[in-house]
């Protein structure tokens, strides 16, 4: 059987990118293809208990590396029971935030180092890595407010990252975008800006290809 294909969607939070995953997926189904959509954290079971750990707003005094390690034991999870199963099965896999966002938040923005992050990814994922990862690229500003918008509607307790510094959430987006200059083959990137309906169009045109 034809392996599946593993699309991650990546950006700062606010972006819109679990807005555009879902849009894809609802596409890409119309169009006969058998699709997976997972999360990280979360995903599975277990995953889920791992989020509400590292996203609780309570939790504030957790240290760069406990922060490290529980993204990574969500993602084996994720990978063992959800990612490789379905790709194995031919399906095309969606998956909202991969080891991206950990070279991001956790080795640029937590100061932790893209090796760091490298040598776990290698351990938790095994040598998985997407086949195209769209990033959904958005002003600090506008991100910002679109978060806080959020929680404050959902009254979610999943602050514990919204609430880190505008400076730290800058670092991460600059980040963002230097691996996309530098694995322009892999990423696909969007301007969050614009509509809804805008973005989910030029997505299908950059992908409709390839999918």
């Amino acid at each position: 059987m034809k392996r599946g294909l593993f699309i991650t969607f990546e950006g700062i939070d606010g972006c819109g990118k679990t807005t555009q995953l879902r849009l894809l997926g609802q596409r890409l189904r119309s169009i006969g293809r058998d699709v997976e959509e997972t999360v990280e954290p979360g995903g599975t079971a277990i995953g889920r208990l791992i989020r509400k750990i590292l996203l609780d707003g309570a939790n504030s005094q957790m240290d760069a590396r406990a922060e490290l390690l529980l993204y990574f034991a969500s993602r084996a999870q994720n990978v063992a029971e959800v990612i490789r199963p379905a790709m194995d099965a031919g399906r095309v896999v969606l998956c909202d935030r991969f080891t991206d966002s950990t070279l991001v938040y956790q080795g640029c923005g937590r100061g932790l180092g893209a090796e760091l992050v490298v040598q776990l990814d290698q351990i938790a994922c095994d040598g998985l890595r997407p086949d195209i990862t769209v990033l959904i690229d958005i002003d600090l500003q506008t991100s910002l407010a679109r978060a806080q918008q959020r929680n404050a509607t959902l009254q979610s307790t999943e602050t514990r990252i919204d609430d880190e510094s505008a400076a730290f959430h800058g670092a991460v987006r600059d980040a963002y975008r230097a691996l996309a200059a530098g694995e322009p083959e892999r990423f696909v990137v969007l301007d969050g800006a614009m509509k809804i309906g805008n973005v989910a169009r030029h997505l299908w045109e950059a992908l409709r290809e390839r999918v």
